[in-house]
């Protein structure tokens, strides 16, 4: 059993000063505001305690990636971002032939079951060619419900996620498999009408990947899938809060507009993060990083970022005069939002009965320590 103090816990989206959690085994079993009853364990007297982070869109990190499934790879890109405070990972996979794509399900599937990610995110191959940023636009097809199957049998109930655009051929009776299989359905990468945005979401899509990113932009006339992701209720926008793919007037915009209730930041990194500048690969196509922005090889396109969670939290709490409304804001973005979008039960809060996943941050929101799991996993405890 743990007893951990704190000057500042956010639990359940409250925030208490002080604050204390108690963890045995992976699982909260109390936590409050106030000193706590005995003597604490570790103390962080001048730190802020928040749930753990879930990027519920990632590619890799730490000069490692998720699109071939490699249980090495896989491990160091997990790894890396665990140090910046992301306990939950849902392992991003970029378009590929079938075959290729098979094989990384497989694969990521026993990484799933082995906790190393919380399960896979099917970013294509069923998006539209003149939407397709950074993927191997040779690559992207019209869903093909055989195809669907032999991937959710592979999967075996590991994929959480697919992106899809719901003008494409076919794409009504993928959205009802899908769902059917207990998949959530996010539109992106699309060139979709709001009309047929509003009947994509009326079948059952609940989630908007990367906001804005890879879709038609905002028209007075045309108002095209980002309106009608942002005003229907039912719905969860994913952002990339990294000041890059998004303008930070635009992120706060929709935070407000949405509420962080409907808002999940999302890092969409790629292997590079953690690596500085120079040449990389996003699956087939090669990309550039300069200045910690990452385009297509000799193109303006942006293909993927080097943010980490813990950035895109602090960007989020810088938006908000008041500290507390914007620290609130920053956890809701960064863990229950997307826990509540993907249907993950019991992390994305400080709560009795979830999992212990935490992540201790000094007064400038920088990392301290990191708990997954009830294990203390990156920084320092004796604080």
């Amino acid at each position: 059993m743990t007893l951990i103090g704190a000057g500042t816990v956010v639990i359940d989206g409250q925030i208490c000063r002080p604050g204390w959690v108690q963890t045995t085994g992976r699982r909260i079993v109390d936590c409050g505001a106030g000193m706590p009853a005995g003597p604490v364990d570790v103390a962080f007297p001048d730190c802020v305690v928040v749930p753990g982070f879930i990027d519920m869109h990632v590619h890799g990190g730490g000069g490692a990636s998720y699109t071939e499934g490699n249980a090495g790879d896989v491990a160091r890109a997990a790894e890396f971002h665990l140090r910046h405070g992301t306990t939950t990972t849902l392992a991003s996979l970029v378009t590929a032939t079938p075959a290729e794509m098979l094989s990384a399900v497989g694969a990521l599937a026993e990484e799933t079951r082995r906790g190393t990610v919380a399960g896979i995110h099917l970013e294509g191959p069923y998006l539209n060619p003149a939407r397709c940023g950074a993927h191997d636009h040779t690559r992207l097809r019209a869903p093909d419900l055989a195809e669907i199957d032999a991937v959710l049998a592979a999967a075996d109930g590991t994929v959480r996620m697919v992106t899809l655009a719901p003008e494409l051929p076919g794409s009504t009776e993928a959205i009802r498999r899908f769902l059917d299989a207990g998949v959530v359905v996010a539109v992106g990468h699309t060139d979709a009408s709001y009309e047929q945005t509003q009947r994509a979401i009326a079948l059952g899509a609940t989630v908007g990947t990367h906001l804005f990113n890879a879709m038609p932009p905002l028209d007075h006339r045309v108002p095209g899938p980002a309106l009608a992701l942002l005003a229907d209720p039912r719905v969860t926008v994913e952002i990339i809060a990294d000041g890059v793919h998004v303008h930070p007037a635009m992120v706060h915009a929709v935070i407000e507009a949405a509420t962080p209730e409907r808002v999940a930041v999302v890092t969409d990194a790629i292997a590079a993060a953690g690596c500085g500048d120079g040449a990389f690969r996003l699956g087939t196509v090669p990309v550039d990083v300069e200045s910690g922005v990452v385009r297509v090889h000799q193109t303006s396109t942006i293909a993927g970022s080097t943010a980490t969670m813990d950035q895109l939290f602090r960007n989020v709490a810088g938006f908000r005069p008041d500290p507390d409304a914007a620290l609130t804001a920053a956890v809701q973005v960064t863990s229950a939002t997307p826990a509540r979008a993907l249907r993950l039960e019991c992390v994305g809060n400080l709560r009795a009965g979830f999992a212990a996943n935490l992540v201790v941050l000094d007064q400038d929101l920088g990392v301290v320590a990191v708990m997954a799991n009830g294990v203390w996993r990156a920084g320092t405890t004796d604080t």
